[in-house]
């Protein structure tokens, strides 16, 4: 499915998210990120969404636009970012402040060496963080794109995607069930 014939799938009560949708996924919409970058946050954040759908439109596209080691780093991003958003965020929310001293146990080994530029795969990490509600990973993440000079408008562009694709998520996951639940009370 193409990007656009996803946006037709997207309801009218949603049509903000349909504009929005088109707008974070255009490149030249965007000053402080590049068309790899923007096109990696998307993947990772389609993943971290988990709508089959958006997963395989965003996977189609970004297929053409990036190579074999952005695609396995976006990817790498998703997938670790699903596990320690979880661990951390239990850290955080947790009243007993000893798990935080224990070690963590768990391999990470991709964060200190991903495959592809270190500052993409912390602002592709930080967008899944975002969707994942993961304070403390926010945070993190943050700190070392300030510490290596991305700016503020390139971490809000990269949040603004993973915002949108989540959303547009969300719509197309429970439109189905709202057609069938709307149709039954009628």
């Amino acid at each position: 499915m193409s990007i656009d014939t996803l946006k037709q799938t997207i309801p009218d009560y949603a049509r903000d998210l349909k504009i929005n949708f088109g707008n974070v996924l255009d490149a030249e919409q965007h000053d402080a990120l590049n068309e790899v970058q923007v096109w990696s946050i998307a993947l990772a954040s389609a993943i971290a969404s988990r709508n089959d759908d958006l997963i395989e439109t965003i996977a189609a596209e970004a297929g053409a636009k990036l190579d074999e080691a952005q695609l396995k780093g976006a990817k790498a991003a998703a997938a670790i970012m699903g596990m320690n958003n979880i661990y951390y965020r239990f850290l955080h929310l947790a009243s007993n402040d000893e798990y935080s001293k224990m070690p963590a146990g768990l391999r990470m080994t991709v964060i200190g060496n991903p495959g592809i530029e270190k500052t993409d795969f912390e602002l592709i990490s930080l967008a899944v963080s975002a969707v994942n509600g993961c304070g403390m990973c926010i945070d993190s993440h943050e700190q070392i794109l300030v510490k290596h000079g991305v700016t503020t408008k390139a971490i809000q562009d990269a949040v603004r995607i993973a915002s949108v694709i989540h959303a547009v998520a969300a719509v197309l996951e429970t439109e189905p069930a709202l057609e069938k639940g709307l149709s039954q009370a009628a």
